[in-house]
C-alpha cells in the first residue's frame, strides 16, 4: 500500500483531459477475447487492473503490444489457449469474472477463483453471474478453491435465453451480453444496467459485429452471430471518464479554484449538474469542455420544504452514480449546512465517517446506507486512512487539498486502480502532492 502526502490550501486551476473509464475499459478488454482477429484500442489507461488483464492475455499466449505514452493497445488472440488447471484469473480484481464468458465461448471451460473481489463496498455476490452463465448452458462445479464452468459438448455451445435480473447490475449485464453475442439464437435481458460505461461497452461489441438492440435502455436484445471481428481488425477509441471529469471539477470547486475538463458527453450530466447545485456549485458546459463556478463559499441550498433534510441519493443509472457519492460527501463537509447521502446499492460503502472526523468534520452514519454531514466546521490537516474504495480515497484527497497544512492519506493505492498519473495531473493544476510507499 502507498500513501499520499498532501500540502493543501492552494486553489487548483487549469485544464485537463480525463482518462478512459475503468468500468468501460475492463469489460472491453475482456470482450476482445471473443474474436480471433486483431483489435486496436486507443486511449488505454495505465492502471493496475489493465496491467493485470494484459498479463493474463500474455499467459494465455495472446499477442499484446501496448504503449501507455500514446495510449495505444494492439491485441491479437489468434494463438490463445486456456487450461483451467494452470491458468488462474486474478482474485483481487472483480473484473476477472468478465473473462469467463469469452473463455466459455472459445474453449467451453472457465474458472473463477473463490475469492474474486474488488473494492470493499460490501457483500458482492457472484451468484447473479453464475446464474447467467448457467442459463446459457454452463455446468458449474464447485471445488475447494474455485468454481469450474463447462459447456456440454453434446449441446453445441452457448444457447440463447431470456432473463430478468433481480437488480440492474453493470457487470452482470455485461456478462449477459458477452455470453449472448455468440450464442445460438436471440437473447433478451430485462432490468439491464444502462450506465454510460455499459453503453460504451455495447458500442464496442457492435463494432466487433455483435447485434444488440436497446443500448442505453433497461431491455437489451442480442441476436447471436457465428463469429466476431474483422480480418482487417477493428479500432476503438475510449471516451472520457465522466467519474474523472466530475472529480476534477469538484477539486476545483472545493479548493476555490477552477478546473476545466474535456467532456464530449454533457448530455449525461443534467442530474450531476443539479447535484453540484445543491452545494452552491454551478457547472458550465461549453465547446466540449466543462468547469464549475462558485460564487462565495460552498453552501448547501436550502429546500423549499423547510422541515426536511436535503439529500443526495445514489443508485443505478439514471440515478446519480454511487461511485460519485464520496465526491459530494467531501463537498458537503466543506459546505455550510447539512446534507444526507443515501447509497441505495452498497451497505459497506459509508463506514468511513470516522476518518472525516480526524479533519474536524462532523459526519454521522445513521445506518449502513446513509450518512449526514454537518458542514462548514473549522477543519485542520490530518493523517487519515482510506478503505479500499477508489472514490473514498479521492474524497479524502479532495479534503486534504482544500485544507492548509500537511495531510497524509494512508493506503491510497486504490486511486491507481482507476486513474493513471493522478498525482502528476493534479500537480500540474497547482497541488503539492506526492506518493510515498507505505510499510
Amino acid at each position: 500500500m502507498a500513501n499520499l502526502i498532501v500540502h493543501g490550501g492552494t486553489p487548483l486551476t487549469g485544464r485537463i483531459v480525463p482518462s478512459a473509464n475503468k468500468n468501460a475499459v475492463l469489460p472491453i478488454l475482456c470482450a476482445t477475447l471473443l474474436t480471433r482477429e486483431p483489435v486496436r484500442l486507443v486511449g488505454i489507461p495505465e492502471i493496475t487492473d489493465v496491467r493485470k488483464i494484459l498479463d493474463i492475455f500474455r499467459q494465455l499466449g495472446s499477442t499484446v503490444s501496448v504503449d501507455y505514452a500514446t495510449g495505444i493497445l494492439d491485441v491479437h488472440h489468434d494463438k490463445t489457449h486456456f487450461d483451467p488447471a494452470t491458468h488462474h484469473l486474478p482474485e483481487e480484481m472483480r473484473s476477472s469474472i468478465m473473462l469467463v464468458p469469452p473463455l466459455l465461448a472459445r474453449y467451453g471451460v472457465a474458472r473463477i477463483e473463490n475469492d474474486v473481489q474488488g473494492c470493499t463496498l460490501g457483500v458482492r455476490e457472484i451468484d447473479p453471474h453464475v446464474e447467467v452463465m448457467e442459463r446459457f448452458g454452463a455446468l458449474v462445479e464447485r471445488r475447494r478453491d474455485a468454481l469450474i464452468m463447462r459447456l456440454d459438448d453434446s449441446k453445441g455451445g452457448l444457447k440463447a435465453n431470456h432473463h430478468w435480473l433481480d437488480y440492474a447490475s453493470v457487470t452482470t449485464t455485461e456478462n449477459f451480453v458477452l455470453c449472448a453475442a455468440l450464442a445460438h439464437g436471440t437473447s433478451t435481458l430485462m432490468n439491464a444496467a444502462s450506465e454510460p460505461h455499459v453503453q460504451e461497452f455495447c458500442t464496442f461489441m457492435t463494432l466487433l459485429g455483435a447485434q444488440i438492440d436497446g443500448i442505453g435502455t433497461s431491455r437489451l436484445t442480442v441476436h447471436g452471430v457465428a463469429s466476431l471481428g474483422r480480418a482487417e481488425g477493428v479500432e476503438f477509441k475510449f471516451a472520457e471518464d465522466f467519474h474523472e471529469a466530475v472529480t476534477f471539477m469538484a477539486l476545483g470547486a472545493i479548493t476555490g479554484g477552477c478546473i476545466t475538463v474535456k467532456n464530449s458527453a454533457p448530455e449525461q450530466f443534467p442530474l450531476i449538474d443539479r447535484t453540484f447545485a445543491k452545494f452552491g456549485v454551478q457547472v458550465v458546459h461549453e465547446g466540449g469542455w466543462s468547469h464549475t463556478v462558485v460564487d462565495g463559499p460552498l453552501r448547501v441550498k436550502e429546500p423549499f420544504t423547510r422541515n426536511i433534510l436535503p439529500k443526495v441519493e445514489a443508485a443505478p443509472w439514471p440515478y446519480l452514480p454511487v461511485d460519485l457519492l464520496p465526491i459530494f460527501v467531501a463537498l458537503g463537509v466543506r459546505a455550510e449546512g447539512s446534507m444526507m447521502y443515501w447509497n441505495k446499492v452498497y451497505e459497506g460503502a459509508m463506514g468511513w465517517t470516522s476518518e472525516l472526523s480526524k479533519f474536524g468534520a462532523h459526519a454521522f452514519q445513521s445506518d449502513p446506507h446513509r450518512i449526514i454531514t454537518f458542514g462548514g466546521k473549522p477543519l485542520a490537516a490530518a493523517e487519515v486512512e482510506s478503505p479500499y474504495i477508489i472514490r473514498v480515497a479521492i474524497a479524502l484527497l479532495m479534503l486534504s487539498c482544500s485544507i492548509p497544512g500537511r495531510s497524509v492519506i494512508k493506503n491510497a493505492t486504490p486511486v491507481r486502480r482507476a486513474h493513471p498519473r493522478f498525482a502528476e495531473n493534479i500537480r500540474a493544476l497547482g497541488a503539492q502532492i506526492e506518493w510515498v510507499e507505505g510499510e
